[in-house]
């Protein structure tokens, strides 16, 4: 018996000591207070995004959910606005695995929505499901689609700068390689999607790098952050229904959870004096070091090129929301989106807009390592 005491005691501490220096997210800091500043997350009808946009609205930012399905959106901005007391949360449809559903997000938000300080890309799939599209999916939805809205959105960010674009991407792109010789062919079998998921999380990183490159002076800065090993639906949604109740508990255990997930990609856009880290990826809410591929500017800039002509913007070419250049692929609506994806809603109208007060007021500069070259 004592032996039995002994080792549920040994257990039971690895445990804790694992739970908080691995699972635990430490809590996020920044700006207290956002009112008056507008605030876009993709994905924010669950897990992750979910929790990102409730922090953000109590702490008094105006939050637009960018979420593919309407009746779970809509649930959402309810949800968050009864939980934050914050009215000014409101639904806006967007399927980023359509290019045109993109573009008329972007014509609907510009026309209503004054301001854009915060855009947090946290939509993203891990398997293609039961679709079969003529591209590849899981690019289209974790990339392609997010680079898209960011350029189309730009003006704004510009407009309101000092502003910040934070892509949620994953430790997973440590495993990524990018072949651009068939960045856009379709993916086929678990382990084609388990490839391209690890690619797209690697072209995430690479994207926050370039895009860094590109706004310098402008105001924009970027980061690309990890959320950690996180209990959410993205883990669980492509799970055998027969292996579900034996992953669960165990996902419980030892995975964190979504508000948990959110304390990076909020450090990144909320905390002060990071301006200087723009481009780089955070964990755990510090920067981290990432792997050659990951910080290959060759690479970044290449993907930006590749990006630009998938998602319908030419050489050389950043067209606004209005403009309807011709895509490889026309980026109609694809077998996932919602009937009414191309014609985005508001949940509800836009109020008087806010006066500002300027980030910039409050941030520090903090001295930046030099990061070694790949």
């Amino acid at each position: 018996m004592e032996a039995l005491l002994l080792g549920a005691g040994l257990l039971l501490g690895a445990y804790v000591l694992v739970y908080y220096n691995l699972v635990k997210a430490p809590p996020c800091g920044g700006i207290a207070s956002l009112r008056g500043r507008t605030a876009v997350v993709t994905g924010a009808n669950s897990g992750i995004g979910k929790m990102t946009a409730l922090e953000l609205a109590r702490r008094g930012a105006r939050v637009v959910l960018a979420c593919r399905s309407r009746e779970r959106g809509e649930a959402a901005a309810f949800d968050l606005r009864q939980e934050s007391g914050n009215n000014e949360v409101i639904f806006m449809a967007l399927d980023l695995a359509s290019l045109a559903s993109v573009r008329a997000f972007a014509t609907a938000f510009l026309s209503s929505e004054p301001r854009l300080d915060i855009l947090i890309h946290n939509a993203g799939i891990s398997s293609c499901g039961r679709t079969h599209e003529p591209f590849n999916l899981l690019l289209r939805v974790n990339h392609i689609g997010p680079f898209l809205l960011t350029h189309l959105l730009l003006p704004r960010l510009k407009t309101c700068a000092p502003s910040r674009v934070v892509v949620v991407s994953s430790a997973a792109h440590r495993r990524g390689h990018l072949d651009f010789t068939r960045l856009d062919r379709p993916v086929v079998g678990w382990q084609q999607e388990l490839r391209a998921y690890a690619d797209s999380k690697l072209a995430n990183v690479l994207f926050a790098r370039e895009l860094a490159t590109q706004l310098e002076g402008t105001g924009v800065t970027c980061y690309a952050a990890h959320p950690g090993p996180v209990n959410s639906e993205l883990f669980l949604r492509h799970v055998p229904g027969w292996l579900s109740p034996l992953l669960r508990p165990l996902a419980w255990l030892v995975l964190r959870t979504p508000r948990g997930g959110a304390q990076t990609p909020l450090y990144c856009a909320l905390q002060e004096g990071i301006e200087p880290l723009s481009g780089r990826y955070f964990a755990n809410c510090h920067v981290e070091e990432v792997p050659p591929a990951a910080r290959d500017d060759r690479a970044a800039h290449r993907l930006w090129e590749a990006s630009k002509r998938l998602a319908g913007l030419g050489p050389g070419q950043d067209a606004g929301p209005d403009e309807d250049p011709q895509p490889e692929d026309p980026g109609t609506p694809s077998s996932r989106s919602s009937p009414l994806s191309e014609e985005p809603t508001v949940s509800e109208p836009h109020p008087i807009p806010h006066n500002s007060p300027d980030l910039s007021k409050v941030t520090h500069r903090i001295q930046v390592k030099t990061e070694p070259e790949p």
